[in-house]
C-alpha cells in the first residue's frame, strides 16, 4: 500500500469515502467517477494520462481555459495579504471593487450586488430578498414564485423547491406550496403551433396562472434566459420582453438566473438585455465570475427596487440574509483576474466569432440517423438523441443510446455532459476555430460509432 501512486490513493478514496452528486445510491462504494489530476488550456487530464477536452467547460464554467497564471497568482496574493473578514461588521478591497466592476457589466439600474459561495445562494438570496421586499412593503400574501418544468435553479431547499426538473424530486420533500409551474418553452410542447403562436400560448399561460393565483399573490418569476440543465432548451422570440412587460403590470419581481449564460458564455457579460431583450429587476450569477477556480455568486438587483425598502423606506428593516464566505476576498480577487484576462485576450469578441461555428458544426449533425434536434444560442448546444419521432418524449433506449455516444466520445478525447437523451457541449470560450471542429467532429464519430452498434444489435 505505501507503494501506491498518489493517483490510485485518490481513485480508491473517491470510491470507498466520497459522496458525490447525484449519486446512484445502489452502487454506492462499487465505482468511483474518473479522476481527474490536471488540466492545460481547455484540456483535461486524467489519472491514467487520458487527454480530455472539456466539453461542457466543467459545469458551464471554465471560461478562460485551465492553468491561468494570472488568477493563480491573484488567488496567492490575496490569500497571504488578506485571506478572510468577517462580511458582517467589515468588507474587503475586491469585494468593492468587484462589485463596481460588476455594476459596470449589468443591464439597467442593477448597480448594487450581494455576493453569495454560488449559484445556489445566489439564486436562494434573491427569492429570500422578495420575501423581504413584499414584507417591508406590507404585502405578506405577495410570496408565490412562478417557474417552469425544466428549470433548474440550485440546490437549497427553497431553489431545489424552484426547479422544475422532475426527475430531481424523488425521495426529497419539495415545498412546492410557494411555486407554481408554467410548461417549458420546449419546442416539443408546440404540438404543430408556429413559433409565434407558440410564445403566444406561453404568455398566455403565464397571464392566466397570474389570474388563477391571484396578482397579489404573486411575488416573482424565476427564469433562466436558457434552460441550461433541462435540455438547452431556448424559448421563442420575444419571450422573456413579453413575461417582463407582465411582471410590471403586475408588480411582480422578474428575476433572471444567468448563473450559467453570463460572464461570456453567450459572448456577452450579461445575456438578458444584450443576447434575450430583457432588463430584469435581479439576476444571479456564479459559474464563469471566476471561471471556476473558487467559488463564487451573486445577484445585482435594481436601484429602484431598492429605493422602496430601502433609506426612508427602510421602515426600521435589517435584510438579515448572509452567508460567512459572502464577498470572500480570495474569491472575489480570482474574479477580478479572470475579468481583466477576459478583457485583455479578447475573449468576449473571440466567443461571438466562435458562436456561428460553433452552431454550424452541431447543425452539421442533423443529418445522422439518430439526432432528432440540435439547439445552440452561444457556446451552449445540445444535440438529442432519438430512434422515434423528434419531439417524442425519450425513451430509456434514447437514453441508453446517448449514454453511449457520450461514452465512445471520451475515448476519442471528448468530455460531453450526458443529460437524459442529449449530448450536451458548452467549450471555454477560449476553443481555437480548430478546437470547436475538433469537438464537432469527435461528437460526429461517437453517434456514428453508436449507430452501428445499434443496428448490429449490441444496444437495446
Amino acid at each position: 500500500m505505501d507503494d501506491m501512486r498518489n493517483e490510485d490513493r485518490a481513485a480508491l478514496a473517491a470510491r470507498d469515502h466520497l459522496f458525490s452528486p447525484s449519486e446512484e445510491m445502489e452502487k454506492l462504494g462499487q465505482a468511483a467517477r474518473p479522476v481527474l489530476t490536471h488540466g492545460e488550456g481547455i484540456h483535461v487530464y486524467t489519472d491514467t494520462g487520458h487527454r480530455l477536452i472539456d466539453g461542457p467547460a466543467g459545469m458551464w464554467c471554465t471560461q478562460i481555459g485551465y492553468g491561468s497564471p494570472d488568477i493563480a497568482k491573484a488567488i496567492s496574493d490575496q490569500a497571504l495579504r488578506l485571506s478572510y473578514n468577517s462580511p458582517w461588521y467589515t468588507t474587503n478591497s475586491p469585494a468593492a471593487e468587484l462589485a463596481g466592476r460588476i455594476a459596470e457589466m449589468t443591464p439597467g439600474d442593477l448597480n448594487r450586488v450581494f455576493f453569495t459561495t454560488g449559484g445556489s445562494t445566489a439564486v436562494d438570496t434573491a427569492l429570500r430578498f422578495t420575501e423581504y421586499y413584499n414584507n417591508v412593503l406590507g404585502r405578506p400574501a405577495k410570496k408565490k414564485i412562478i417557474a417552469r418544468y425544466d428549470g433548474y435553479h440550485g440546490s437549497t431547499a427553497l431553489t431545489a423547491a424552484c426547479t422544475g426538473r422532475t426527475g430531481n424530486w424523488p425521495n426529497f420533500d419539495i415545498a412546492g406550496d410557494r411555486v407554481s409551474f408554467l410548461s417549458s418553452p420546449n419546442p416539443r410542447l408546440a404540438q404543430g403551433r408556429s413559433a409565434a403562436a407558440f410564445l403566444d400560448f406561453l404568455v398566455g399561460e403565464f397571464e392566466e396562472r397570474i389570474a388563477q393565483l391571484g396578482s397579489g399573490t404573486v411575488a416573482a418569476f424565476l427564469a433562466e434566459p436558457v434552460l441550461a440543465s433541462g435540455g438547452v432548451i431556448i424559448p421563442p422570440k420575444g419571450y422573456h420582453a413579453r413575461i417582463k412587460a407582465i411582471c410590471e403590470q403586475h408588480d411582480i419581481l422578474y428575476i433572471s438566473d444567468e448563473v450559467v449564460t453570463a460572464f461570456g458564455r453567450c459572448g456577452e457579460w450579461f445575456a438578458s438585455e444584450s443576447v434575450f431583450g430583457v432588463v430584469p429587476d435581479m439576476i444571479t450569477f456564479a459559474k464563469g465570475v471566476t471561471s471556476g477556480y473558487v467559488p463564487l455568486g451573486g445577484v445585482a438587483i435594481s436601484e429602484s427596487v431598492l429605493a422602496r425598502v430601502s433609506g426612508g423606506n427602510a421602515r426600521g428593516g435589517w435584510f438579515n440574509n448572509g452567508y460567512t464566505y459572502t464577498g470572500h476576498p480570495v474569491a472575489c480577487a480570482a474574479a477580478l483576474a479572470n475579468i481583466a484576462v477576459i478583457e485583455r485576450d479578447g475573449i468576449l469578441p473571440h466567443t461571438r466569432a466562435m458562436i456561428p461555428r460553433f452552431d454550424a458544426g452541431l447543425a452539421a449533425l442533423r443529418d445522422l440517423p439518430l439526432v432528432a434536434d440540435v439547439r445552440a444560442v452561444g457556446l451552449i448546444g445540445a444535440v438529442e438523441i432519438m430512434t422515434g419521432p423528434p419531439h417524442a418524449e425519450a425513451t430509456d433506449l434514447d437514453k441508453k443510446i446517448a449514454l453511449r455516444v457520450d461514452e465512445i466520445a471520451w475515448d476519442l478525447g471528448l468530455i460531453v455532459r450526458p443529460i437524459a437523451n442529449l449530448c450536451v457541449i458548452s467549450p471555454p470560450l477560449i476553443a481555437t476555430a480548430a478546437e470547436i471542429d475538433r469537438i464537432c467532429a469527435i461528437l460526429r464519430e461517437a453517434i456514428l460509432r453508436t449507430g452501428k452498434e445499434v443496428a448490429d444489435g449490441h444496444i437495446g
